[in-house]
């Protein structure tokens, strides 16, 4: 994530930021020059500082403290380039149920971000009746005895458990699972991962590379992930999977996968943004050297974004170990699995780029 500031005053703001609290303008993002603005009025609509963009207006879940985009005033679009995609949303009559939406919404709204600067298809359903990307979220029914909503993904809908949000449910979820990580955004990832997989992998003509890494697709997915929650994954997994859980099956290795892609690529922009360099004074042969001065979105080389992120990964989990808390990245990078995240890459930038209309 890159860093933003207001036009008007040079405070340096947040992604979420929807006043500035130093001289009190409203913001509002435009992603389609991926910039946070200081607004004016205009009129019953708004202008830009950052662009002098007109008639502009925000997205209508502004009204309930979940998103600071913006959309044109002509548009008959209701809903800015993220929250078109959401199909189900819970009942956020109930407190509970908004509170918890709002933190999905951040969460979303960070994946699009990423999304929109690789110029990935975003398709509606709208758009495209077979595969447009729409977002469920959903909350557990009231009887405790009914069966809890389910993550997961099915040609292009992703369904998110609305518990998800509740930091100590996911908390006690990741303990269940024995998960190293797990995250509101680590979720988005990962679905849309799979999302991807049908657009770029299965109808883009990789499959024959897919599988000389990732394994056959064609094995019975659900006995699969029956095997892998009662046996667990191999003992030696971490020499060709990023997750226990990447073990299972290799629809789910390419997911999980493609979500540390994304992670490495969000992390680094904003270790740029704030010219964070690491040159650890006891490693004098530069092994644990790292400065981000390329742009990792537009980057096509993994070697050049694992140079980056061994050391920046090692920094941070230094860091948070003196804080007394967990690594914030738990994992190995092995060489097959390097090799999973150079194809990714390969297949990410060699994509169609085609997004959604602004308007």
């Amino acid at each position: 994530m890159q860093l933003f500031k207001c036009q008007n005053c040079g405070q340096v703001l947040y992604f979420e930021n929807s006043l500035c609290e130093k001289c009190g303008l409203l913001l509002g993002y435009l992603p389609e020059i991926a910039t946070l603005s200081a607004l004016a009025a205009d009129g019953e609509a708004w202008r830009t500082l950052a662009a002098q963009r007109t008639q502009l207006r925000f997205c209508a879940n502004a009204e309930f403290g979940a998103c600071n985009w913006l959309v044109p005033q002509p548009s008959e679009e209701r809903f800015c380039l993220a929250c078109r995609h959401n199909r189900v949303v819970p009942d956020l009559s109930v407190p509970e149920n908004l509170a918890l939406w709002q933190k999905i919404q951040r969460a979303s709204h960070r994946l699009f971000y990423t999304l929109l600067r690789l110029g990935l298809n975003l398709a509606t359903r709208a758009e495209d009746p077979g595969h447009g990307l729409v977002f469920d979220v959903m909350a557990d029914p009231p009887d405790s005895t009914a069966p809890r909503v389910m993550t997961g993904h099915d040609n292009g809908v992703i369904t998110l458990s609305l518990a998800e949000a509740n930091d100590a449910e996911r908390e006690a979820r990741r303990a269940q699972m024995h998960e190293p990580y797990r995250t509101l955004l680590g979720h988005f990832r990962h679905e849309i991962g799979h999302h991807f997989w049908d657009l770029l992998v299965r109808d883009g003509g990789c499959l024959d590379e897919f599988r000389a890494l990732f394994g056959d697709e064609t094995q019975d997915y659900a006995a699969a992930l029956q095997t892998h929650y009662q046996q667990g994954a191999p003992a030696n997994w971490q020499e060709n999977f990023i997750t226990a859980y990447a073990s299972s099956h290799p629809w789910e290795d390419w997911a999980e996968s493609w979500a540390h892609v994304l992670h490495m690529i969000d992390t680094l922009e904003t270790a740029r943004a704030f010219g964070v360099s690491v040159e650890p004074r006891v490693a004098r042969d530069g092994s644990l050297s790292s400065e981000v001065d390329f742009d990792p979105h537009a980057s096509t080389d993994i070697e050049q974004l694992i140079a980056a992120w061994l050391p920046l990964s090692f920094a941070l989990n230094s860091l948070n170990r003196s804080m007394g808390e967990k690594d914030v990245y738990p994992f190995v990078l092995s060489p097959p699995v390097i090799g999973k995240l150079g194809f990714i890459m390969r297949v990410l930038h060699t994509a169609p780029r085609k997004v959604a209309d602004a308007a």
